[in-house]
């Protein structure tokens, strides 16, 4: 419900804009490409190899190295895509991201796991049961990207599905 909410307000910023803001999510430069550094803790949007922008993001409980099956509680690391949105996520907004790709499904079938899913890039939860400050400076997700809400809208609005993202260790 609250994401929903944030949604009709993004609507509503957009028909009637704030002085100094872009009048529509067409002035919004969009990305052609997303970059994460997971050890820098930054997502990065680019356009024909430029910087859009920079966000600190938050990582799975377990962050250090690549996703190797479902419930090792890490971000993966790789070539993907942003595959669909969902604003009635349990977050505040979220976006697919194509893991597992057929390389990842190989690798855990090779080692009898499952290699799990749902890796989002999304904002903070809708019921929180922790303080903004630790949802801002903790790896607390499964293993998705997390943003705060107000860098989720700027992402949400400048990319769309099929956006190339690399997940960078």
């Amino acid at each position: 419900m609250i994401a929903r909410y944030y949604l009709l307000l993004i609507v509503a910023l957009a028909a009637f804009p704030l002085p100094g803001t872009p009048a529509s999510a067409e002035e919004l430069t969009p990305a052609d490409r997303v970059v994460v550094h997971k050890a820098e803790r930054k997502l990065y949007l680019y356009r024909a190899g430029e910087m859009l922008g920079s966000y600190r993001i938050s990582l799975g409980l377990n962050p250090v190295g690549h996703k190797e099956r479902e419930n090792d509680y890490r971000t993966p690391e790789g070539h993907y895509e942003l595959a669909a949105r969902n604003t009635r996520s349990s977050y505040f907004l979220s976006i697919l991201v194509s893991y597992p790709n057929p390389d990842d499904q190989r690798r855990a079938r090779q080692r009898g796991w499952q290699a799990g899913g749902a890796i989002m890039i999304h904002g903070f939860p809708n019921s929180p049961s922790h303080s903004t400050a630790y949802y801002a400076t903790t790896d607390w997700t499964n293993g998705c990207i997390a943003l705060s809400n107000s860098d989720m809208v700027e992402v949400w609005m400048r990319t769309q599905d099929n956006t190339p993202i690399d997940i960078l260790p």
